[in-house]
């Protein structure tokens, strides 16, 4: 599930050399390198990178291309959903229930790592059961093969060959043997899913028995993910998600997480907390968060919710994941709405986006998700059609576009 960090990646990394003879990266590129040729290259490179000779033959067996995992990447559709809809199939009564019963269990393992790094539990515990249900599902595949698939084929090789050799080294450096790398068809590792770049950097030996292991140890997977966090940027004692309710009138196009006013600004605009009492008046910084449009869900966002979107660039995941938190921090279910929401299928939206592309718009792919770049493209449709503008696509907008 655990998609962070791409984009970053993509971009610190793109000197990389992608494989020799393939296509432009993207959906519908082909690879024409022979696989062999391509790993007997990439060896004398993960060897010349310091990769001891010892690590590859142990990994080599495992570095079989399988065209199945070419398959699952390029089809993914797992964040397709609005969020609502999302957040209440992630979120069943079992995971509320297990999350603050291990906050209790391991209450003085989270008070040590939240001296030390910042983190607060609840944050960690949600995405402990997000990403792999407290480490009961942390992925059945071996992950070399998958890497070493990725890494040759032509869609992301710039992403997955560092990956690939993080995975040799964690291998060198004895954190894990080729045989305990099982996790996700994308390579990712451990209870809460670390790709083999994090799991290499971040990865800390919490419970002093001499190796870093995110798979079996709990203290190693807590601790390592409050040691990501917190060179993400996270903000000891600051907030990450309130829920709030908007009135029926709002300056729509101020709800944008690239725009920040006190809440002493939300709540002159009408914004109350969700039963209707008055918001804090304070000069806390933040934004207003509307997942599902004027009429869904409503959330003040603040800085630390930008770690969760770094974490994995779906809003909805961020927002569901920062939601679970508060939840586990004591939160109450959140409200529906002021009223319905529309419902589009992924037709519906993939057409929307394919009308925004012919009016000048950038959404990125054309895949019925309704990421950063299609709700900012709908926010601009909206100003100029004199829509509210909350960046949520509604019926007046798909007739309007037509």
């Amino acid at each position: 599930m655990n998609r962070r960090l791409i984009a970053a990646l993509a971009a610190v990394l793109a000197v990389t050399a992608a494989p020799a003879g393939a296509q432009p990266a993207g959906s519908n590129c082909r690879n024409t390198q022979d696989y062999g040729a391509w790993l007997a290259a990439f060896k004398q490179e993960a060897l010349a990178k310091g990769v001891s000779p010892r690590a590859w033959t142990a990994a080599a067996p495992q570095l079989v291309f399988t065209p199945g995992i070419i398959s699952r990447d390029r089809g993914q559709r797992f964040f397709a959903q609005d969020f609502t809809a999302f957040a209440g199939k992630m979120l069943m009564p079992y995971r509320l229930q297990k999350g603050p019963q291990l906050i209790r269990q391991h209450a003085a393992l989270f008070q040590r790592i939240e001296r030390e790094f910042g983190v607060p539990a609840p944050v960690l515990v949600g995405f402990w059961g997000l990403e792999s249900d407290f480490g009961a599902g942390m992925g059945k595949l071996p992950v070399l093969p998958s890497l070493a698939t990725l890494a040759y084929d032509c869609r992301r090789p710039d992403m997955f060959r560092p990956e690939l050799l993080d995975a040799l080294r964690l291998i060198d450096r004895g954190d894990l043997t080729p045989q305990e790398m099982i996790g996700s068809w994308a390579g990712e590792l451990g209870q809460t899913q670390f790709l083999p770049t994090l799991y290499y950097k971040y990865g800390l030996d919490y419970d002093g028995d001499g190796r870093r292991d995110l798979i079996r140890s709990v203290p190693d997977v807590l601790a390592s993910t409050a040691n990501y966090l917190r060179d993400l940027g996270w903000r000891r004692g600051e907030p990450w998600l309130q829920e709030v309710r908007v009135p029926a009138e709002l300056p729509w196009d101020q709800a944008d997480l690239e725009i920040q006013h006190p809440r002493a600004q939300w709540a002159r605009w009408g914004v109350t907390k969700p039963d209707g009492s008055p918001l804090e008046g304070d000069n806390r910084r933040a934004s207003l968060l509307l997942p599902m449009g004027r009429n869904g869900p409503a959330f003040l966002a603040f800085d630390n919710f930008k770690i969760y979107t770094t974490w994995n660039n779906s809003l909805v995941y961020a927002t569901t994941a920062a939601y679970y938190a508060t939840r586990l921090a004591g939160a109450p279910a959140m409200r529906k709405g002021n009223g319905p929401v529309a419902s589009f299928s992924r037709e519906q939206l993939m057409d929307l986006q394919r009308r925004l592309t012919r009016r000048g718009h950038n959404v990125g792919a054309v895949d019925g998700i309704l990421g950063a770049q299609t709700r900012a493209a709908i926010k601009v449709e909206q100003m100029k059609l004199g829509l509210p503008a909350d960046s949520y696509p509604s019926p007046d907008l798909f007739e309007r576009l037509r």
